[in-house]
């Protein structure tokens, strides 16, 4: 039994060297736990993270942490199409008709989120710069989530218009958001009051909006003159992934946002001809597997040491109820002022919950950052306070987020029940 066990073990070390072998047991993982949660009526998405939390080096060890560096490119490829979608939703009739909403519905929220996060994290006796430093981070959406719901349960209409225009203006405000509020609080820290640099910071956010949706233009251009004369579905799917893939790679060289990039490009195909709806068809086959293996991946990355300690599971607790009450009451405020239909007023606020990427991309630009390298030793392990804040809120949210958005794409949009 133990020679079994030992040959087991050694061809399980062998093999999770090989990226193929890992994303064959992502892909299965995925499949076998997402069927299992489907049949309690949770969406497929929660079963890949769950599914990829228990392949992770945390728990059953399948999939060593090492491993999941090679799989970055699922996680790239996976946003750019997630971008580039949200993107193809921004047609001119449409924000015609809701684009003074989305603009002042996701403001609200923003603020809202940021409020009420700094407020209660300070009211915890946490210091103030990194207060309001976790609150612009709280503002965060993600949209990855959202986005393959909405797809798997085929929904459409003007709850899926405001969705998809919240969730896009919501990225953009929170890079430029978290670029004030940076520069704001570093200098109350004192680190940066003897130099400008924190101020190059909101400029450099600024510059990144502008720049990624300059590229995202140019990127949507050249696709629908390279793709507007072809005809078979096929070659529209190879010239249009070749060319996101290029657009991805291009904004990772550059520093921009791919996510920015890809929403411009997608809003420029749309806009150029209603015809180009059949590109974003084109690349509908390809999805699930994608889908699949990010939010596997995603799950591989969510550690259970965090919830360990309890002064973080506190702080983390009161950041996650903070975040959930701002988002929520933030957008309903918005939609209340803006009128909106009772269904969206209701129920949109549920679809601001999941976070990922962005805000750990955000704290960990914090802890890197020349500011926070400069901290007297009042503030030394601050900055590690405020990761395992973001990676607990990130764990609960990955997975309570999805269900809630499901449940109010559920109650607030159609569904096409003929294409289920």
């Amino acid at each position: 039994m133990n020679s079994f066990l030992d040959t087991v073990i050694h061809f399980k070390e062998l093999l999770g060297h090989n990226p193929i072998f890992g994303a064959g047991i992502l892909l299965i993982a995925g499949w076998f736990i997402g069927n299992i949660v489907a049949k309690i009526k949770l969406p497929h998405i929660t079963g890949y993270i769950i599914a990829g939390i228990l392949v992770s080096e945390s728990v059953l060890g399948v999939f060593p942490q090492h491993m999941g560096e090679g799989f970055s490119i699922i996680t790239e490829i996976a946003l750019g199409i997630i971008a580039i979608t949200i993107g193809g939703e921004f047609s001119w009739g449409k924000l015609k008709r809701t684009g003074k909403a989305m603009i002042i519905i996701t403001v609200i929220q923003l603020l809202a989120s940021f409020a009420a996060v700094t407020l209660i994290l300070w009211l915890l006796s946490f210091p103030l710069p990194f207060a309001m430093m976790l609150g612009a981070i709280a503002s965060a959406t993600a949209p990855a989530a959202t986005v393959a719901i909405v797809q798997a349960l085929r929904c459409r209409g003007k709850f899926v218009d405001y969705l998809f225009g919240i969730v896009a203006l919501d990225d953009a405000g929170c890079v430029i958001l978290f670029g004030i509020i940076f520069a704001f609080a570093s200098n109350l820290t004192g680190v940066g009051s003897a130099d400008v640099s924190s101020m190059s910071i909101v400029f450099h956010a600024i510059m990144e909006v502008v720049l990624s949706i300059g590229a995202g233009i140019i990127t949507g251009l050249v696709m629908h003159y390279t793709i507007k004369n072809r005809k078979q579905t096929n070659e529209v799917m190879v010239i249009f992934l070749g060319l996101l893939f290029l657009s991805i790679a291009i904004s990772v060289v550059f520093k921009l946002s791919p996510l920015l990039t890809n929403m411009a490009a997608g809003a420029v195909l749309i806009n150029m001809s209603a015809s180009n709806n059949r590109i974003f068809r084109a690349i509908l086959p390809v999805t699930p597997p994608v889908y699949a293996l990010f939010f596997v991946i995603a799950g591989t990355e969510l550690s259970l040491d965090i919830i360990s300690d309890s002064s973080i599971l506190l702080l983390g607790a009161a950041y996650i109820i903070a975040r959930a009450t701002g988002k929520y009451f933030g957008v309903y405020l918005g939609c209340k002022i803006c009128k909106t239909e009772k269904k969206i007023t209701n129920y949109m606020g549920l679809c601001m919950l999941p976070q990922a990427g962005v805000a750990i991309g955000l704290v960990l630009l914090i802890q890197a950052s020349p500011q926070m390298q400069n901290l007297t030793s009042e503030y030394s392990t601050v900055v590690d306070t405020m990761v395992n804040v973001v990676l607990m809120s990130v764990f609960f949210n990955e997975l309570f987020g999805p269900p809630l958005s499901k449940f109010a794409l559920l109650k607030g949009c159609e569904i096409d029940t003929k294409e289920r």
